[in-house]
């Protein structure tokens, strides 16, 4: 090995490296005193260069040790002046300029001067200015549960504040140039976060969904979205899972509405159904469906019950004893139990033929749909707004209210599906399909739906195995 110089500590040229056999403790005892060497020069320094020159000459002696090296070893110092950091110092804020957001649950029998006072914020004509300007009313309509935002300055001077109203709009109220105020209403704008939930049917669909601390707005859409396939009073049963990814509507962090259902899937008697919500470029969100993952509309051009949450108290029967004739003659319907008041829904777009009183049936709607199918609805106690003949409605829409005009016992709905003016049993007709998704927007709707089918397996296994 020829001659060899590492790290600022050199072998001596006249004596070249080599293999010598050295006794170990020579050597041991030669890296001892040059480590010495190297404290003794490093006392003379100072601060931050003394301790990096201490540590680094150390490591040097180390590596003389490690490298096996001859007798005449000398060492050198090598001084390096390095840059201290210094702590930055923020500069003192100048007086007034420092301000902050502040924020205050409402509570029941708040005034928006009770809200203020806990706020912090200082009178100067706040009161004054919410009395008298109309943009700033909606403060008198405090909600408990909602909150008000604040910014102040540290004098407690109001900057600007914000409250959703019971409208759903956002009050902003903001200082002007001249020390006063100016209030407006705007539209908020939301961010929107998605939330996973899971749960399984013990008793019933809304029992399961308050367990899994599933909102009663999704689990309507979640039993609107299925109900083609399903019929949530007769069809559930003990052990019947569901998952479901819905938004939440957020502003400034706070949870204030609940979104659209974005996919779900409901297991039922062994029989997996899945749905996933998707709207073109040109229709918009609001104008989207739910369709199942191969693309096939989920919405069928029938809803399978008039009503939401009901139960048949007569069935399609061509033969029943009719309770006020007294006689055993055909029931071509079937009805649905239900409080009087309680809203009816139309089963497919369409539009009314009748909407008056016809004969047993009382107040009576007969829509005509697409082709050759009709509904008819009897016993109704009144018909909703602007449903007339030649009026136009879409399915789901409210179109009356359940009653007990007619021949009928007790408040009721007598539901009938016609085909060519026959009447079928509602429960047992195969329903047509709306239309699926067109070929060309298919891959569209798989890059959106393959992501959310991967959350909502890990959202049923995670949940599951914890429940497990």
């Amino acid at each position: 090995m020829g001659p060899c110089c590492r790290v600022r500590v050199c072998y001596n040229p006249a004596n070249p490296c080599k293999a010598d056999n050295l006794l170990k403790n020579k050597i041991f005892i030669l890296a001892q005193t040059r480590a010495a060497q190297v404290a003794e020069a490093a006392r003379g320094a100072h601060g931050l260069l003394s301790a990096a020159g201490v540590l680094a000459l150390s490591a040097v002696a180390a590596i003389a040790i490690a490298a096996q090296m001859q007798p005449e070893v000398t060492a050198e110092l090598v001084r390096q002046e390095l840059a201290v950091p210094v702590a930055l110092q923020a500069p003192a804020a100048a007086s007034g300029d420092l301000d902050f957001w502040r924020e205050e649950k409402i509570v029941r029998g708040d005034t928006v001067v009770d809200v203020l006072a806990r706020l912090g914020v200082r009178d100067g004509g706040v009161k004054r200015f919410v009395h008298a300007d109309p943009g700033a009313r909606p403060l008198y309509r405090l909600l408990p549960g909602k909150s008000v935002r604040v910014r102040i300055d540290e004098g407690g001077d109001l900057l600007a504040l914000r409250y959703l109203t019971r409208d759903g709009e956002l009050l902003k109220i903001d200082q002007n140039d001249q020390g006063g105020y100016r209030a407006q209403t705007v539209a908020p704008s939301f961010a929107t976060r998605l939330q996973l939930r899971s749960g399984e049917i013990r008793s019933s669909l809304f029992g399961a969904a308050d367990a899994a601390g599933l909102p009663d707005a999704v689990t309507m859409q979640l039993a609107e979205i299925f109900s083609g396939d399903i019929d949530f009073f007769h069809d559930l049963r003990r052990g019947d899972r569901f998952t479901v990814a819905y938004e939440v509507l957020e502003l400034d962090g706070e949870p204030i509405r609940i979104g659209r259902v974005l996919a779900a899937e409901f297991v039922n008697k062994g029989v997996t159904f899945r749905a996933f919500h998707y709207g073109d470029s040109q229709g918009g969100e609001a104008a989207g469906g739910y369709y199942a993952e191969d693309g096939k509309n989920l919405r069928k051009a029938f809803l399978r019950s008039p009503m939401e949450f009901s139960r048949i108290t007569s069935h399609f029967s061509l033969s029943r004893f009719h309770p006020i004739m007294q006689t055993w003659r055909a029931h071509k319907g079937i009805d649905f139990g239900a409080p009087t008041g309680t809203p009816v829904r139309a089963t497919g777009d369409g539009i009314v033929d009748v909407a008056g009183r016809q004969g047993g049936y009382g107040n009576f709607i007969l829509l005509r749909h697409q082709g050759s199918f009709s509904t008819a609805y009897g016993h109704l106690s009144r018909f909703a707004t602007g449903v007339r003949r030649g009026a136009r409605v879409q399915q789901g829409q409210v179109i009356g209210y359940v009653g007990q005009t007619g021949w009928a016992t007790g408040p009721h709905l007598h539901y009938e599906f016609r085909i060519s003016d026959q009447q079928r049993n509602p429960l047992a007709v195969v329903l047509p399909a709306a239309l699926p998704i067109p070929a060309d927007k298919l891959a569209a709707f798989r890059a959106r739906s393959e992501p959310l089918s991967l959350q909502l397996g890990l959202a049923r296994g995670l949940i599951f195995a914890a429940a497990d």
